[in-house]
C-alpha cells in the first residue's frame, strides 16, 4: 500500500489531529478523523446499519480544502 499523504488539519498542532492521504492503487482516499460519538451513530444508524469494517469520523469543515485536495490527486490519478 502506497499513502500520499495531502494534508493535516491546518488549525492543530500537527500530532493528533485529522488527517488526509490517497491511496494511489486501491483509489482510495484515506481521512483521518475526530470518532463520532453514541448521539451521532444513532443519528447515522437512522439510515442503515453501519457494518463492522466502516467508521463514522467526523473532519471538520476547516479540513474541505484538504479533502478536495485529495479529491482532485485522486482524480488525476485515475485519468
Amino acid at each position: 500500500m502506497t499513502l500520499r499523504f495531502i494534508a493535516k488539519d491546518p488549525q492543530t498542532d500537527g500530532k493528533d489531529c485529522p488527517t488526509a492521504w490517497v491511496d494511489d492503487e486501491a483509489k482510495e482516499i484515506v481521512i483521518q478523523g475526530w470518532k463520532a460519538g453514541k448521539e451521532t451513530l444513532a443519528k447515522c444508524r437512522e439510515t442503515g446499519p453501519i457494518p463492522e469494517t466502516e467508521a463514522v469520523v467526523r473532519p471538520p469543515f476547516r479540513m474541505i480544502p484538504v479533502t478536495r485536495e485529495a479529491c482532485d490527486v485522486a482524480e488525476g490519478v485515475r485519468l
